[in-house]
């Protein structure tokens, strides 16, 4: 641990609200207070070093929607200032190379577009005027064009024709949609034929250059790539760039490889990579010689551990960098000498920054605790985003040596003053096999511990995922410790950041360590601290975590007064040929269901039926193409059918995600309400 991180946050933070909490002026935290929170994102810091420019996302509880603005500040915390405050979403803020102006995506023209604004302040300026919207983009070092993604048909030639298609489309007398291959729907979307290209844009105008003409591709990856899957060489005249060309095979393939393509447009792209797995995230050196990437090495597989592979560039050779590094980083920056890789990566119930030698692939940590992102260099120092159990992301700036820790903004500490939190701590215990198994709890707000306190037990998605020390906005365990509960969260064998290994146990057995080890974790926690009330505890989980809930109820009936489900899979057979994303089932179950169907009936939920009787509630979204609608369904029909106390909370609008803030709202007073029913005193057992 990061002794003045430590010290920093976790000291001063419990202490000062210690302080308030005594002095009677706050109150329980809430999904009203988080909903209030302002979320800093995407960091840049100005080429001098001396200034970051952020976004900042507010919530408009009247339109029902978050908005955004950009911020600036003093990379040592001075001058905050905002810089736009147009009622439209600007975010993606990006310098130009002088420092002078800062560039951003904006929809206050109709659509997403480039705009940009002096640094000294004064009003902002439209840089690009496409017929398209804008989804990422670049400047080239020259500062005279644009790299930009526009969703186009891929045979068009034209950005005209693609715009001429789309309005016959909308005029058209008929509704049918014509599919001959997957992916028909993706994610929340139903797809039209189009693809996200890289196209060249040059600013004093002119037609812009489909840099992937042809390509049946897309680039940023949907549905959560970003301009981070694309980079332009140091000299301005290629771009390198990932992008998955399977066919008819994408739905079950996840082989990305690297492309180059020269920014005059006269040859097509040309592909650098032949790795069968992932391949992504091309990061050129300060001096342009060496190209790295992250890479995976087993193809149709997720949740492989990236490794960072540096190339001599153009053509030379390759070497794995982080072979030795039983991690998975995430990101990729250079230091300026060239000389480190700084990159973050899960760790133990973390996300923390670590600094990878380039010549050595030695590793060593340089924050350790908190939930890290947006990593960038301020000379020779870190700036970057960090929330925790207590906060959201505020920024702080850090040495290359992790000390000393300085706080860059305070954006939310007027807001987290008015609040009361419980207090977080980690828990180790034997789980599957006697190893070594991770997990959090929460105390409730206002802990007293001569009480006896019901408990929320979480169980979290991916299933290679991980209930680390987080803020979060859609699971944040800080709402059930406002509302009077413990709150448990194990790190079962399959979550990420405790070694591949530990990741892939999960394959081929979901149902099995992964609930050793949630019926262990949770016996550890409640003889661990006596001030928990074994007898009053509720389980909730989504996607994964929803499946698990679904296990849990034919195979762990006694375990619990009542559970919630949310977008969970009750049929695993059936949800193969319901998801879009077909590796995934692939790879956790070892095969189709066709090839190999002992892998979908093994741990099968609705196997269990029989044996079902805990009170449910089942909550699911219509937009979830990944766990479909029909899923949260089926396990109401059943609870219904077999006369157990359930509900059904359905979002037509949402996807796999509840997303809108009225929605979110009513998703915590239902949740909550339905745990008081069942885990409060009084409640019937």
């Amino acid at each position: 641990m990061n002794v003045s991180w430590s010290i920093l946050v976790w000291g001063g933070l419990l202490l000062g609200m210690t302080a308030l909490a005594c002095a009677g002026d706050a109150h329980p935290i809430s999904v009203h207070d988080m909903l209030a929170m302002d979320r800093i994102s995407d960091p840049q810091v100005s080429p001098d070093g001396r200034w970051v420019v952020f976004t900042l996302r507010v919530t408009d509880m009247d339109a029902n929607r978050g908005r955004s603005d950009l911020w600036l500040t003093g990379t040592d915390g001075q001058n905050l200032k905002r810089l736009t405050t147009h009622e439209a979403s600007d975010t993606s803020p990006s310098w130009s190379a002088d420092g002078q102006w800062i560039y951003f995506l904006s929809t206050r023209s109709g659509s997403s577009q480039v705009w940009r604004i002096p640094t000294c302040g004064g009003e902002a300026e439209q840089a690009s005027r496409l017929p398209l919207d804008v989804g990422s983009y670049s400047l080239t070092p020259c500062g005279h064009a644009l790299v930009v993604s526009l969703e186009v048909f891929p045979e068009a030639k034209t950005l005209s024709e693609t715009v001429e298609r789309l309005e016959a489309r909308s005029k058209a007398k008929t509704t049918g949609q014509l599919y001959d291959r997957l992916f028909f729907r993706h994610w929340d979307t139903w797809m039209d034929g189009r693809r996200s290209h890289l196209f060249l844009v040059p600013l004093s105008g002119g037609e812009p250059l489909d840099l992937m003409a042809g390509m049946d591709a897309d680039c940023p990856s949907k549905p959560f790539g970003g301009g981070e899957e694309y980079t332009i060489a140091p000299d301005g005249k290629s771009i390198v760039f990932t992008a998955r060309e399977a066919g008819a095979a994408e739905a079950w393939s996840t082989n990305f490889d690297l492309y180059q393509v020269v920014l005059d447009g006269r040859q097509p792209p040309r592909k650098l990579t032949t790795n069968p797995a992932w391949d992504t995230q091309p990061v050129f050196s300060p001096d342009g010689r060496t190209l790295a990437y992250l890479a995976m090495a087993r193809p149709g597989y997720e949740a492989d551990r990236y490794r960072i592979i540096l190339r001599s560039w153009p053509d030379g050779p390759e070497r794995v960098l982080t072979e030795a590094w039983d991690r998975s980083p995430q990101n990729i920056l250079w230091s300026k000498d060239g000389k480190t890789i700084y990159s973050t990566a899960d760790h133990l119930g973390q996300h923390a920054i670590f600094a990878i030698d380039a010549a050595s692939g030695a590793v060593r940590t340089v924050v350790g605790q908190g939930n890290v992102a947006g990593v960038r260099l301020a000379g020779d120092d870190l700036v970057y985003g960090l929330d925790h159990l207590k906060s959201p992301v505020e920024l702080y700036r850090v040495k290359s040596d992790g000390s000393p820790v300085n706080r860059v903004t305070a954006i939310n500490d007027g807001k987290l003053a008015s609040v009361r939190l419980g207090d977080p701590e980690q828990y180790q215990f034997k789980g599957w096999n006697g190893e070594t198994v991770y997990g959090y709890i929460l105390k409730p707000v206002e802990f007293d511990p001569q009480k006896k306190y019901p408990v929320a037990f979480l169980i979290h998605g991916g299933p290679q995922g991980s209930f680390g020390n987080h803020f979060h906005y859609r699971w944040n365990p800080q709402a059930y410790a406002g509302a009077g509960y413990a709150v448990v969260m194990v790190d079962f064998h399959g979550s990420t950041g405790y070694g591949q290994a530990f990741t892939d146990a999960i394959r081929g057995d979901w149902g099995g360590k992964p609930l050793e080890d949630l019926q262990k974790g949770l016996a550890a926690a409640l003889e661990r601290y006596p001030w928990m009330d074994g007898q009053r505890v509720g389980a909730l989980g989504a996607s994964y975590g929803g499946y698990m809930i679904n296990w849990i109820a034919g195979n762990w009936p006694d375990g619990f007064r009542c559970l919630v489900c949310h977008d969970g899979n009750l049929d695993e057979r059936m949800a193969y040929f319901d998801t879009e994303e077909l590796w995934f089932p692939e790879w956790d179950h070892e095969g189709t269901p066709w090839e190999n169907p002992a892998g979908y009936t093994k741990h099968n939920p609705v196997e269990h039926a029989a044996k079902w009787k805990t009170p449910m509630l089942v909550i699911h979204g219509g937009k979830d193409f990944r766990v479909v609608e029909t899923q949260g369904m089926s396990t109401f029909t059943l609870l219904q059918r077999r006369g157990i106390p359930s509900k059904f909370l359905y979002f037509p609008d949402e996807n796999h995600w509840v997303l809108k803030p009225h929605n979110s709202v009513l998703w915590h007073e239902t949740v909550l309400g339905w745990l008081d029913q069942w885990l409060k005193d009084g409640a019937a057992r």
